[in-house]
């Protein structure tokens, strides 16, 4: 049984005069088990594999993404529920057959096989429609109402071909519905596109550069799925009459702005969504504004809640205490200092490098140094290192850099696709 514990880390004392009250909530599931935990069994898990197949799709790519199915589809449980769909212009269902209409198969030895086989029958022709491969999933999945975890994993190597509204009509219906992770192969897609896809349906999008990387990213990308025996979580935040909950965010292990995703739970509690769960650790950051009290007053300024269902699994209480000493009120929590490092930095680099991309290399050079101190000042390594396959660094601490003349088009996508990942604060 998966059991839920909510730590909260902030600074309860405000001034006189203080409104805004800031906190980091570590949510951590543990015993989560395997996906179908807190279902009816495996069988409540759905799987789509969906595999790009249109014209743009070279040979190497081609045979390393039926390569990455195949091996995703080796780590799909038995009783699984699942599907393959091929992506052109159209959505085509490759697995199961279409008999009376799209369906999900059950996985075992037999499926599995057959599966691997439609998949290795896959040809590149055609164009690229996503918003009509999202809509296919969506019907697959509602072929089988018993199925509550859904999940599908979304390869492309090209821009999508719709008009943008038809794109984003399709990621409205998913939205809520199914979660899903996106991939790219090569350099000829767009990072912005798979991501608003990713965002929304609380997946994740990174960039496959090279096809000797794609069965490896094929298989983890399920073996995460697989291992989410919480179907479904949701992060509540109460806060008292008079008060504006400001932002919700997730900032650990990536940012992703949860503040316009609230639903109403009552009148003074809103739900956020945080999709399926394995044994893991999640940061988000809540912004509470209170009215201002007396000095000696203190207020339960917001109770953060995961609700699995009705139940709630774990609770975690922020507080606000009014103080003329200043010492109290001065200090920033270690926690919420770092990861709002971490939110700009993630700002600094998409707006970076969409100024790099517009030709305004001034605006590109300013964004990307900050972002470049940033990194420094949280310690986020990996966004150091990526960043500087993007520009030379002069100062890190002062964030003075220069573009690089040459760049690899890989390294700049690698670095967009990684920009919301986050680095926990070091133990000291």
């Amino acid at each position: 049984m998966a059991e839920f514990a909510a730590t909260v880390y902030q600074n309860e004392f405000l001034p006189d005069g203080g409104t805004d009250v800031n906190a980091i909530v570590t949510v951590t599931c543990s015993g989560a088990g395997t996906a179908g935990a807190t279902g009816a069994g495996s069988g409540a898990v759905g799987e789509i594999i969906i595999v790009d197949t249109s014209g743009s799709m070279g040979h190497e790519t081609m045979e390393a993404a039926k390569d990455g199915a195949q091996a995703a589809l080796a780590e799909i449980l038995d009783g699984t529920r699942f599907a393959v769909i091929a992506g052109t212009e159209t959505a085509t269902l490759v697995y199961p057959p279409v008999q009376s209409g799209p369906a999900l198969a059950v996985m075992d030895a037999s499926s599995r096989e057959q599966a691997a086989g439609a998949i290795s029958s896959f040809r590149a022709s055609g164009g690229t429609a996503i918003g009509s491969w999202l809509d296919l999933a969506g019907t697959v999945f509602a072929s089988v109402p018993e199925v509550t975890q859904r999940h599908a994993i979304l390869l492309t190597d090209g821009e999508n071909g719709e008009q943008p509204k038809v794109l984003d009509d399709a990621i409205k219906r998913a939205t809520g519905y199914f979660q899903c992770d996106c991939r790219g192969a090569g350099t000829d897609w767009k990072v912005e596109e798979m991501r608003r896809i990713a965002t929304a349906l609380l997946g994740t999008v990174d960039i496959i550069p090279s096809a000797a990387e794609m069965r490896d990213q094929f298989r983890a990308m399920m073996q995460t799925a697989m291992a989410r025996g919480v179907a479904d979580a949701q992060l509540r935040v109460w806060a008292p009459q008079g008060a504006q909950v400001l932002f919700v965010r997730q900032v650990a292990p990536t940012v992703e702005d949860l503040t316009d995703r609230r639903v109403e739970v009552n009148a003074l509690t809103g739900g956020y969504p945080t999709g399926a769960w394995g044994d893991e650790s999640r940061d988000y950051h809540v912004a509470v504004r209170l009215p201002a009290k007396a000095v000696g007053q203190e207020q339960l300024a917001a109770r953060v809640q995961v609700a699995i269902g009705a139940d709630v699994a774990a609770q975690g209480l922020v507080k606000a205490t009014w103080s003329n000493d200043s010492e109290l009120t001065a200090k920033i929590d270690k926690q919420v200092a770092h990861y709002t490092g971490q939110t700009e930095l993630a700002s600094m680099i998409q707006e970076g490098l969409a100024a790099k991309a517009a030709g305004d290399d001034a605006t590109a050079t300013t964004k990307l140094g900050r972002a470049v101190q940033l990194a420094a000042e949280t310690g986020n390594e990996e966004a150091t290192t990526r960043l500087k396959k993007v520009v030379d660094v002069d100062d890190e601490k002062e964030g003075t850099v220069r573009l690089k003349k040459t760049v690899a088009k890989a390294d700049e996508m690698a670095l967009d696709t990684a920009s919301t990942k986050t680095s926990r604060i070091k133990k000291s």
